[in-house]
C-alpha cells in the first residue's frame, strides 16, 4: 500500500522536475543564442590622463552568439548616468564580437568608437545596459569596486 501511495507522489515530483528542467534550457538558450554583453574593461589600465588612448582603454564587448548576423542600427549601450551610445548601421556577424571603445577613432570591422572626450564607466561601480531599438532592455551587467574589468557572461 505504501508503494501505491508513494508512486503518484513520485510521478508528480518527476513530472514537476521534468517541467522545470525543460523550462531552464529554454531561458538559458534564449540568452546564449543572441546578442549579449561580454567582457567590459571599465577601468583603463594606469592612471586616468583623459588622453584619447586612455579613453580607448575603456571598452565594452557585445557578442552575437546566434547563427545569423544582426543589424545593430538603433541598438543602444547605456550606463547608470544615462550616457548613451547609439549604433548607426553596423552588422555583427554570427558568432562575432564588436568592441565599443569610449574615445575617438575610425570604426572598422569588430570595433566602433563612442567619440567621447571623457570616461563613461565608473571605476567604483556602474551598470552597462544593452537596449533594443524598441527601447526594451536586452542585457545588462553591473560591477562594484575592486577590479579593472568584468566578464559579464
Amino acid at each position: 500500500m505504501r508503494i501505491r501511495s508513494a508512486a503518484p507522489a513520485a510521478l508528480a515530483a518527476a513530472a514537476l522536475a521534468g517541467s522545470l528542467l525543460a523550462a531552464s534550457p529554454a531561458s538559458a538558450a534564449a540568452h546564449q543564442s543572441g546578442l549579449h554583453l561580454g567582457y567590459i574593461q571599465y577601468d583603463t589600465p594606469g592612471s586616468d590622463t583623459h588622453s584619447n588612448s586612455k579613453l580607448n582603454g575603456e571598452w565594452v564587448n557585445i557578442h552575437n552568439n546566434s547563427r545569423s548576423a544582426i543589424q545593430l542600427k538603433g541598438y543602444k549601450l547605456k550606463d547608470n548616468t544615462g550616457y548613451t551610445y547609439t549604433f548607426g548601421s553596423y552588422r555583427i556577424g554570427a558568432g562575432k564580437t564588436v568592441k565599443v571603445r569610449t574615445g575617438k577613432g575610425h570604426n572598422a570591422a569588430g570595433v566602433v568608437y563612442w567619440g567621447r572626450g571623457w570616461y563613461v564607466w565608473n571605476n567604483t561601480g556602474d551598470k552597462a545596459r544593452l537596449i533594443r531599438p524598441s527601447g526594451s532592455q536586452l542585457d545588462s551587467c553591473s560591477w562594484g569596486r575592486g577590479h579593472q574589468a568584468v566578464n559579464c557572461h
